[in-house]
């Protein structure tokens, strides 16, 4: 993420305008396996935040940019993840289970169902901060 990192701030997350700047820019295919190896998602799961199916995903060249839209969702989930591994400690295979574990006050949905849309990343971000202040979540 070589254009966004210099607007990242301490904890590796992008601030809400460092976000749009980057959209705007494009991201890379590329940089859509730096995000996934995070915490071990799928191409199944990752076309599922980008809202492309995993078939469009796999057809992109690693060099080519994604358009404002997806720019911003594979930035949201690069924050989203760094968040869980910062409220589990760096445990990836705790973050992933937790993704994939359906939450009560998520509506009894996984974390991951809920990331076809942008509110959905804020809800599931609002469990993660709820649970870093010892919150019930």
């Amino acid at each position: 993420m070589a254009t966004a990192n210099a607007t990242a701030g301490m904890s590796g997350r992008f601030s809400p305008l460092a976000v749009v700047q980057s959209s705007r820019q494009g991201m890379l295919r590329a940089q859509v396996d730096e995000v996934a190896a995070l915490v071990g998602l799928t191409d199944k799961e990752m076309a599922f935040a980008l809202n492309m199916t995993p078939r469009n995903l796999h057809r992109l060249k690693d060099d080519q940019r994604f358009g404002v839209d997806t720019s911003e969702r594979l930035l949201l989930l690069r924050n989203l993840l760094l968040h869980a591994l910062d409220t589990f400690e760096g445990r990836k295979s705790t973050v992933l289970g937790w993704l994939r574990t359906p939450i009560r006050e998520l509506g009894n949905q996984a974390p991951l169902q809920l990331l076809d849309t942008v509110t959905g990343f804020g809800l599931v971000d609002d469990v993660l901060g709820r649970l870093d202040y010892g919150l019930p979540a």
